[in-house]
């Protein structure tokens, strides 16, 4: 079974900025219902939801908190229907500084922590609140957003990357389990995105640098990782789960 782009529901969680931002506003684009989530970014989320139109909704809740995401969830569905689609992009607190991370020998777990609850038990706590309506639809479509960095790790951001790569096993192991019920489940790991709130401590030479050394000769934009994301949610996708798609501009293989 499949779904056009524009008969989803879809759920994009920390979407009041960055790549989350480009996320939705690319869906709302194919005519897709928005639910923007944020946790902190409710000015910016609500501007978004706003210039979207009708069909988008900014809606608050820490993805760490499985109660907040069922409430979320509730209320976008009393508004626009079961949710299909879910995108989970929400980021911990983080800026992309490699002279101000913290070296093996100095990180805490803490900082380990922070990383994983947002990526993992954040997208456990999403799947949890909305594949039951997947379920029962035989349809659903699940995409988390992963990193080039546990291909490539070339600025060693312990934190960050390991809970990126615990997601990617989610990912697979949630592919493996909802499939027969009708629901992908894949990933899309971008690089370093020119440019986001994140990325905006990255030096410039350092951009330079990537756009010199990757294939398209380029840094890939929020724009055209957010396309990609289209891609899994598609009916072009529909015998596709499980993977991994690097959008990097060649930078790396999988």
């Amino acid at each position: 079974m499949s779904k056009a782009l524009g008969e989803q529901t879809v759920l994009v969680t920390g979407a009041g900025r960055g790549l989350g931002a480009a996320i939705a506003s690319a869906f709302a684009r194919e005519g897709a219902n928005l639910v923007i989530n944020y946790r902190n970014s409710k000015g910016a989320a609500e501007i978004l939801a706003e210039g979207l139109g009708e069909h988008a909704m900014a809606l608050q809740a820490d993805v760490q908190d499985a109660g907040a995401v069922a409430h979320m969830v509730e209320k976008a569905e009393a508004h626009f229907g079961p949710i299909t689609t879910i995108v989970h992009n929400a980021l911990a607190d983080y800026s992309f500084d490699g002279d101000a991370r913290s070296p093996i020998e100095a990180i805490t777990a803490a900082e380990m922590l922070s990383q994983h609850n947002t990526a993992v038990l954040g997208a456990l706590n999403v799947m949890q609140a909305t594949t039951p309506a997947m379920t029962k639809a035989g349809f659903g479509r699940i995409i988390t957003i992963g990193t080039n960095l546990f291909q490539n790790p070339v600025v060693p951001y312990h934190d960050y990357t390991s809970a990126k790569a615990a997601l990617l096993a989610l990912t697979r192991t949630a592919a493996a389990e909802l499939g027969p019920k009708g629901i992908t489940v894949n990933m899309v790991s971008g690089g370093l995105l020119r440019t986001t709130d994140a990325s905006a401590a990255t030096p410039a030479e350092v951009f330079d640098y990537i756009a010199g050394v990757t294939p398209l000769r380029s840094v890939t934009t929020p724009q055209e990782a957010a396309d990609a994301v289209l891609f899994f949610a598609s009916p072009w996708a529909r015998a596709v789960t499980g993977q991994n798609l690097i959008v990097d501009g060649g930078l790396v293989s999988g």
